[in-house]
């Protein structure tokens, strides 16, 4: 009965994907999320080679760190992100999260951001298998589901990324791990709750929050359910 109190009284992490948000008036939206309930900010760093687009580099990156109060969540969407790693360990780093699919020696990356004393997260394109997490998912302290293809914001939720959250936050539970599951693409209030019903841990939500006239209002929405 505790641990079932405990779980009611829990809200879902929320963190705005600001690649969603307007980069002429930046600083303003960084001000909302300040002033909102998000509790981190989620930025992708595209490479135009590991995803087909360029979303900004460091100036960017450092001039919302430097505004926000707000960790960061930042999912390195480049190609061999162990090179790339210490740049993005000097900011407000909450989470800092690797592509599976991108890195050759993903154990030695994970170790490499945890000793720093940030969360290490794996992400996972849409037609990787979450079975391909088994032998790190106890090392691991989030993983990233992208339910859309990466690379651009927008696009529609892809329905399957439901099961995928059944079926990793069984894999979790029977390696006793403690691992978090983040879901990003295509989220909203439409599917925000089967997402949580089934496992999830963290909303990352773009257009649903920057595209709204009442973005602090639907950042509230995501962290009732």
């Amino acid at each position: 009965l505790f641990r079932l109190i405990l779980f009611l009284g829990m809200s879902s992490i929320v963190a705005p994907s600001i690649l969603s948000a307007d980069f002429g008036n930046l600083s303003n939206d960084i001000s909302m999320l300040n002033t909102s309930k998000a509790d981190w900010i989620h930025i992708d760093v595209m490479d135009g080679h590991f995803v087909p687009n360029i979303s900004f580099g460091m100036p960017v990156i450092d001039f919302i760190n430097s505004l926000s109060k707000k960790p960061l969540d930042i999912n390195l969407m480049i190609s061999k992100p162990e090179r790339y790693i210490e740049n993005f360990l000097k900011y407000n780093t909450k989470v800092l999260t690797v592509h599976l699919e991108a890195s050759k020696h993903l154990h030695r990356t994970i170790q490499h951001i945890k000793s720093n004393g940030v969360m290490a997260g794996v992400a996972i394109n849409p037609h990787t298998d979450v079975n391909n997490l088994s032998e790190i998912i106890t090392d691991l302290d989030l993983v990233c589901l992208m339910s859309v293809n990466p690379g651009f914001g927008g696009q529609k939720f892809i329905e399957n990324s439901l099961n995928k959250v059944k079926k990793l936050k069984k894999m979790i539970l029977s390696k006793n791990s403690k691992c978090k599951i983040q879901v990003d693409g295509g989220v909203n209030i439409l599917n925000a709750g089967q997402l949580v019903k089934n496992g999830t841990d963290v909303l990352v939500a773009g257009n649903f929050i920057f595209k709204s006239d009442t973005p602090k209002e639907n950042i509230n929405s995501l962290k009732k359910i």
